[in-house]
């Protein structure tokens, strides 16, 4: 634990925080509150958590959510014994859209995660800098700060895949996925290169489906597979902007013949890799942006 002095300088007037709104709300509160009892600044914090002091302030008052790495520097910090983590990550539900928390729950349920993506990169995979230069797309008038809301709370949702243990995922990509530019072609690069890792692990497969193949069933959008620790099986559709659960039997064994088919028609692993090392080699006005 730290207890260091303000150093001699006069803080401004702390805005009043309101712990009892939201998870995101006790996090900024028990910060403010645990930092205050050490007698440290936001300043004095910054040098141990290596994150800006705006944006500690900003978390304080709930206007920013923390980063993922924050919560376990914070219980370091203050000898808290994970109560920032707990906190973390009920406050991580909070900065998606209420449409998809249920499927957020169900996912960190999941022991089998499957998915078919026909124009962006899953989620759950994504790098950083193609996450952001996707929201930047996405919402050409989203400020700096919404931004990085964004990108934060996409990358706190890839801490299930180093969960102990994490869950199996296998990926069908249609071709478009990787051929669609986002944030030029260092951004795309390294966006490939990470898929290239994850093609075949312990408890990832990821698996191309070539334009050669034709139509399919799944087309028109992103469907996403969960089985459940009990065995239970949902599915999830999404579109631009708008997701569906579908929990009925007949229909989710409808999209998982539909995803067996296309999971048959695919490229294997070792085919995979290959091909997409072999976009990673091409000159980069071959991506189209």
């Amino acid at each position: 634990m730290f207890n260091w002095g303000n150093g001699g300088q006069v803080a401004a007037r702390p805005r009043e925080l309101t712990p009892d709104r939201s998870a995101r709300h006790l996090f900024g509160a028990k910060m403010r509150a645990h930092r205050e009892r050490a007698n440290m600044s936001l300043g004095q914090l910054k040098d141990v958590v290596m994150v800006s002091t705006s944006h500690l302030s900003r978390i304080e008052t709930a206007d920013a959510m923390p980063p993922p790495d924050l919560p376990r520097r914070l219980d370091a910090a203050f000898g808290t014994d994970g109560i920032f983590q707990e906190l973390y990550r009920l406050a991580r539900r909070e900065i998606h859209p209420d449409q998809f928390r249920r499927r957020m729950e169900l996912e960190a349920q999941a022991r089998l995660i499957e998915e078919y993506a026909g124009q962006i990169v899953p989620g759950l995979v994504q790098t950083e800098d193609y996450a952001r230069a996707l929201f930047e797309k996405f919402d050409p008038k989203a400020t700096l700060n919404e931004i990085e809301e964004l990108v934060t709370a996409r990358m706190s949702r890839q801490a299930l895949l180093s969960a102990d243990p994490p869950p199996d995922v296998s990926l069908i990509l249609d071709e478009a996925v990787l051929r669609r530019s986002f944030g030029g072609p260092a951004v795309m690069r390294a966006q490939l290169a990470r898929l290239v890792d994850l093609t075949l692990t312990p408890t990832t497969v990821v698996q191309v489906l070539p334009f050669e193949h034709g139509g399919h069933a799944l087309v028109g959008g992103t469907l996403t597979l969960m089985t459940l620790a009990k065995g239970a099986q949902v599915a999830y559709e999404e579109s631009i902007s708008t997701g569906t659960l579908l929990e009925d039997l007949a229909t989710v064994s409808a999209r998982r013949r539909a995803y067996d088919l296309l999971r048959a028609c695919a490229l294997s692993p070792s085919d995979t890799a290959n091909f997409i090392r072999s976009l990673m080699e091409a000159p980069s006005d071959e991506h189209h942006s």
